[in-house]
């Protein structure tokens, strides 16, 4: 069964980086599009980013839009979400998910629905 390994998250301050990994076993995903989504106590996961299958382009979501970035290495298998200048309300637990189907055009609409692929989440709490 292909699985989507992430890495730790972790916690940081308000203002430092930290990029996140997503690990694709073999070339399971190689033509899948792959993103981003975060789920905060209280809230509704939300979409955060997303690759097409090549690694380009890229969709981000408005509300992080210049401080994350998403992009897709198909030669190692992997997802990264770079995140930099973190603030308290990024808070969250991170999940990678993959997509054979659904057109890049279509994520940032998307909750969850039209993933072939989860990971399992990473915790990521930001302090100030």
């Amino acid at each position: 069964q292909a699985q989507l390994v992430q890495s730790a998250g972790g916690l940081v301050q308000a203002g430092d980086s930290l990029t996140l990994s997503c690990a694709s076993s073999a070339r399971a995903f190689r033509t899948y599009s792959m993103g981003w989504f975060r789920q905060a106590p209280g809230k509704e996961r939300e979409f955060i980013g997303a690759s097409d299958w090549s690694g380009h382009p890229t969709v981000i979501a408005e509300s992080v839009r210049g401080r994350f970035a998403v992009s897709k290495d198909n030669s190692k298998n992997t997802l990264l979400l770079q995140m930099n200048n973190l603030k308290p309300e990024d808070t969250a637990i991170y999940y990678c998910a993959a997509a054979l189907r659904l057109p890049l055009k279509l994520w940032p609409r998307s909750t969850g629905a039209g993933m072939d692929a989860w990971g399992n989440g990473t915790l990521v709490t930001v302090s100030s």
